[in-house]
């Protein structure tokens, strides 16, 4: 496929949901819970649901990573979102941040130690951190249930992912199940991104909030695994060189290789 075929389909993709999200008016899912680490994914999620939902609010885990930095850079991002985006500004609640150092305790991951980053004998990255993300879904499903919030907002994806077998949408589907049950409420676990590739997740953001959200997302959001905020690339700070900095890096550079192209074209 060509760059510019490959960048009009990106277009259309992210056009579909951004056209859901404007004509979302059911009454009885108006408020959300966002999983926002500060990362490009929660970040791009957490203006999703701001587009779509009338109450919004946000949760963070501490749960001893290795880039602990993502929790510093939540509460600026959430003040730049409402001052820049003043339809979002009323829409955007409480923010609620989860101690849960015990998982780095549990987990023996490059993700909560200095360890190498590298394939484990599982087949899956030393980033992997098990339960992670089951725990910050039940934490925040938690939190909804007294807060009478029914639906959830996650950035996990199954497109351009490290592999993570709790991130994939069978999972989650699964899960979704078993916290209805379980706290005899019915909740929805909304993943925006799970079947976009990086380069669709920026476009994403390109439809929600214009130039002003992507660059937000570029200059404010850590994605680095190594917790690095002093190496500046095109896409944003990181190492450059860790799996989370590469997908992010990459999509980018495909993103913008296509915008060129449809711009040539």
């Amino acid at each position: 496929m060509s760059a510019s075929r490959e960048y009009a389909e990106l277009r259309r993709t992210a056009a579909r949901y951004a056209h859901r999200m404007r004509n979302y008016t059911a009454p009885m899912h108006d408020r959300a819970l966002v999983l926002f680490s500060g990362g490009q994914d929660s970040a791009t999620c957490l203006a999703w649901a701001l587009s779509r939902y009338a109450h919004v609010e946000t949760v963070g885990f501490d749960y001893g990573q290795r880039h602990a930095v993502e929790l510093e850079v939540r509460p600026r991002l959430l003040a730049e979102l409402r001052q820049q985006f003043p339809d979002w500004h009323q829409r955007l609640r409480d923010d609620h941040l989860v101690t849960m150092r015990e998982l780095a305790q549990l987990s023996d991951t490059a993700l909560t130690a200095s360890a190498e980053i590298r394939m484990g004998a599982k087949g899956l990255p030393t980033t992997f951190v098990p339960g992670r993300n089951l725990l910050f879904f039940t934490y925040a499903a938690a939190i909804a249930y007294r807060r009478d919030i029914p639906v959830l907002v996650g950035g996990m994806c199954e497109t351009d992912y490290s592999g993570y077998p709790d991130c994939r949408d069978d999972t989650l589907k699964a899960l979704q199940i078993a916290l209805s049950l379980g706290m005899d409420q019915r909740f929805v676990l909304e993943t925006p991104l799970m079947w976009l590739s990086k380069a669709q997740t920026w476009q994403l953001a390109q439809d929600l909030g214009g130039d002003a959200l992507v660059e937000l997302i570029r200059t404010e959001t850590h994605t680095c695994y190594l917790g690095d905020r002093t190496t500046r690339h095109a896409w944003g700070l990181g190492c450059g060189a860790c799996p989370a900095c590469e997908l992010r890096g990459a999509g980018w550079s495909g993103w913008q290789a296509a915008r060129a192209a449809s711009a040539r074209s």
